[in-house]
């Protein structure tokens, strides 16, 4: 069992949906801060989806220095709450394709060994039924005379 996790598997992000940004950007009425919505490069499994949602990933972005920053998947889509295109392009967009690779090597190692650990018990189990049958197998229902063995005469 020895999947590897190509770089094509690992979920990361690719642009940004321009439409989706204020209209107002660039201009004396842009927001300081606002979502910024971002492509994956494949759907996001629903193990992943939690661990972008969760509270270790709230963590890590607040020990990078992004504490205000919030993270939604909406289906192909990262929504980057509270956030504007310069905080992404000094340093957040970095600190989240490392944390999308990191989760996705992560569940992927644990989804190997939970596959390991299953097809170990099954093993045993095999071996433990081969037994079984074995021990059952090796009960013989015969008169003690019948058998070859108690007929020996000894002098």
């Amino acid at each position: 069992m020895n999947t590897q996790l190509k770089n094509d598997d690992v979920l990361g992000l690719g642009a940004v949906l321009v439409g989706s940004l204020p209209a107002t950007l660039l201009t004396d009425e842009a927001p300081e801060r606002y979502t910024v919505e971002a492509v994956f490069t494949r759907k996001a499994d629903p193990d992943e989806v939690s661990a972008i949602e969760g509270l270790d990933m709230r963590d890590h972005l607040a020990q990078n220095g992004f504490p205000t920053v919030e993270l939604h998947v909406s289906d192909r889509r990262l929504e980057i709450i509270n956030t504007n295109l310069e905080e992404l392009r000094d340093g957040l967009a970095a600190v989240l394709a490392d944390r999308l690779a990191e989760t996705s090597r992560a569940l992927v190692a644990a989804r190997e060994i939970t596959a390991l650990r299953h097809e170990e018990a099954s093993i045993r189990e095999e071996e433990r039924a081969a037994s079984v049958a074995a021990l059952a197998g090796s009960v013989v229902f015969q008169h003690r005379a019948e058998r070859p063995e108690d007929n020996f005469v000894t002098s």
